[in-house]
């Protein structure tokens, strides 16, 4: 039995509620299988910026109501935009949900983008830019996405450019929204100590009679990767580097092994390998870990650190040297039981966190069709096996198969 229940609207809206009794905070959110990679050349930024534009007025409030109405009640507003999804998502106490799911479903489809607004927020939106410039080791990570997948969409910023950005008027927010938004790709998701027959009166209520929509949005899936290497030079102190390559995708059988071989390189725990090789045994870095996130069609596996300028090849060299071994040679016994009982305990502790609850659970509804629980992720990892994860190894980690970003002082 599933621990949590959901129900289609005629329209196609989907609504996933968890029920949690211990807790006085409800959350909720739209989830929409809209993001960055459906823009097109000229849409560069365009769902960031409709996030933001979501806040500055709708058919029956302006900016001012709509900032206001959950903060006066203790609650927050807010919303985010990846490669694939935009999610607006606000929590509150229990007793105010209904003016929660009232303000989400206006600023979800009642956006008027109002021109005064759309000048401002565009000042804003290029000053998150320049602090996004500023600040290269969150840069470093988000241009390496154009390393590995280079003119495709999944290698666009999010932010966009400076030009796109600068040239977006009310008919072009329009536009993007007609072509690629589906009430059937689009999911209320809600965790609180509700019952679902009052999730489920409100979303009679509020979503049952909005029309259906559909578009005829197909995209582009990625493939002919190619290994690159690019050193830029910047005006920093301290030398920047990633190194990765494109991974297994989101429904792919091999996605738990491999999240639990780049949990034991570089994962959240001080004792991942390349912490304590490259950190704690040899003093050279701040930050080193490893990441892994999936798409629809494929996935990106990225080791991010910094390092002064003089010891960047020694600290490569060190990476490479840990993979080589994830290659060669294979986990022990003991090794292998402590990687699954950390990732295990990870993700058990993730869990606790209701609003990213919330979160997974409209995006598993939208990519999967389903949500996995926490058992079944567990019965997966414990059927991982010492040759699965260096079988696995050797067939993405492989240094021919690796690309390099690296960002390095000038003139230091």
């Amino acid at each position: 039995m599933p621990d949590y229940q959901l129900h289609t609207l005629p329209n196609g809206i989907r609504i996933i509620h968890k029920q949690v009794t211990h807790t006085k905070i409800a959350h909720s959110g739209f989830m929409l299988d809209i993001g960055s990679r459906d823009e097109k050349p000229e849409e560069l930024g365009i769902a960031h910026f409709w996030e933001h534009m979501a806040f500055k007025g709708t058919k029956k409030r302006k900016s001012f109501h709509i900032l206001n109405r959950l903060e006066t009640v203790g609650g927050e507003l807010n919303a985010y935009t990846t490669k694939e999804k935009l999610c607006f998502y606000a929590s509150v106490l229990d007793n105010h949900f209904e003016k929660a799911f009232d303000l989400l479903t206006d600023i979800t489809f009642n956006s008027v983008f109002p021109g005064k607004e759309i000048e401002k927020e565009r000042g804003v939106i290029l000053e998150e830019m320049a602090m996004y410039l500023d600040t290269p080791e969150d840069a470093v990570i988000d241009e390496f996405d154009n390393v590995i997948f280079g003119n495709h969409s999944l290698g666009n910023n999010i932010l966009g450019t400076r030009e796109s950005v600068s040239g977006f008027k009310k008919a072009d927010f329009l536009k993007f929204i007609q072509d690629n938004m589906s009430t059937n790709r689009l999911v209320f998701c809600s965790v609180s100590n509700l019952p679902f027959d009052k999730v489920l009166k409100l979303s009679q209520k509020y979503l049952a009679p909005l029309p259906r929509i559909e578009s005829s949005r197909e995209r582009q899936p990625f493939s002919q990767y190619q290994p690159n290497r690019v050193n830029l030079e910047k005006p920093i102190t301290q030398a920047h580097c990633m190194i990765g390559c494109p991974a297994y995708a989101l429904a792919d059988e091999k996605r738990i092994p491999f999240f639990m071989l780049s949990n034991i390189l570089g994962g959240p725990g001080m004792n991942s390998r390349l912490n304590l090789a490259v950190r704690e045994k040899h003093g050279l870095v701040y930050t080193i870990d490893a990441n892994y996130t999936t798409y629809i069609d494929t996935g990106l596996f990225g080791i991010y650190f910094g390092t002064e300028k003089k010891q960047l090849n020694r600290t490569t060299s060190l990476v490479l040297k840990e993979l080589k071994i994830l290659r060669e040679k294979p986990l022990g016994t003991v090794q292998l039981h402590t990687a699954k009982e950390q990732l295990m305990g990870q993700l058990a502790m993730a869990e606790e966190s209701n609003i990213g609850l919330m979160m997974m659970l409209g995006k598993s509804i939208l990519d999967l069709d389903k949500v996995e629980t926490l058992n079944e992720i567990f019965d997966q990892i414990r059927g991982i096996t010492a040759k699965q994860l260096q079988d696995i190894a050797n067939e993405v980690l492989h240094e021919d198969n690796l690309s390099y970003l690296n960002y390095i002082p000038a003139n230091n």
